[in-house]
């Protein structure tokens, strides 16, 4: 059982940087595999990247590669999202996600979730 808790999100100008935070409790996070997923308004939620549980190994969405990478801290218990180059169709909210297993995209394959936390990016 862990709980999770999604922070540093907000309004930034197109072409501007985010780094977006998650931050565990309850059971050490370097035990799972961690995801970011985002959801914009009436679209399903969308693997945007993931990374393992000793960091050795990460996965983009092909719409953030080269824009955006995922660390993890285990010794903070947290995990991190920097997304730099933002664009307008990367507003939504983030959410982080646990798994044990490996890297996956469906979100259904994860077992914990943060509450979220909003990015919006203008034009």
């Amino acid at each position: 059982q862990v709980q999770l808790v999604e922070s540093g999100g907000g309004l930034v100008q197109a072409g501007g940087s985010l780094r977006l935070s998650c931050v565990a409790s309850g059971r050490f996070l370097s035990v799972y595999d961690v995801g970011w997923f985002h959801q914009a308004p009436g679209k399903e939620r969308e693997f945007v990247a993931g990374i393992t549980w000793s960091g050795g190994s990460t996965s983009y969405a092909e719409s953030v590669k080269g824009r955006f990478t995922i660390s993890r801290d285990n010794a903070k218990n947290a995990v991190y999202l920097q997304m730099d180059s933002l664009k307008p169709e990367d507003t939504a909210v983030y959410y982080c996600a646990a798994r044990s297993g490996g890297i996956v995209v469906a979100p259904t394959r994860y077992d914990y979730w943060g509450q979220g936390t909003q990015v919006t990016v203008s034009s």
